[in-house]
């Protein structure tokens, strides 16, 4: 996927610390920079060394090179639908905004999980980021607030 300005391609090894650059800016909007443990040998441990990757990443690639954004997916598997595509994070650096590159990653995840033949794609949006709820409300998403997440950290 492309526009004239930036073009959505599978993220490569090379794009390790990109993309942990831009998870750190995430991390800070979403004021949880200190819960950032992840480092940038472990993803490419995890998505491009193993035999079977544990996620797979695309990324926003401006004209001149630079990685303006990302999405970040993995496969769930619900027992109710099937497989799943799970979108972890997805990011656009502030200065790039409203050109169609979260869209563009948006729409790469939507085409990936129906070429894959997932079920479901799902993501978690925090109650406040109405910017980000307004996003997915444009795709007619079902915002649901009836689950509570839990979680187990180790």
């Amino acid at each position: 996927m492309s526009s004239d300005s930036f073009v959505v391609r599978t993220a490569t090894s090379a794009d390790v610390h990109a993309i942990f650059r831009l998870i750190n800016e995430l991390a800070h909007y979403e004021k949880a920079l200190k819960e950032v443990i992840n480092t940038p040998a472990q993803l490419l441990r995890d998505g491009f060394e193993r035999e079977v990757p544990l996620f797979i990443a695309h990324v926003a690639e401006w004209n001149d090179g630079s990685i303006i954004g990302f999405s970040l997916c993995y496969t769930r598997y619900s027992t109710w639908k099937g497989p799943v595509l799970y979108l972890e994070d997805l990011y656009v650096k502030e200065d790039f905004r409203r050109l169609g590159a979260g869209k563009a990653l948006f729409q790469n995840c939507v085409d990936m999980a129906v070429a894959k033949g997932y079920k479901r794609l799902t993501w978690q949006v925090l109650d406040w980021n109405k910017p980000a709820i307004d996003f997915y409300s444009k795709w007619n998403a079902n915002m649901d607030s009836e689950w509570i997440n839990g979680s187990i950290d180790f």
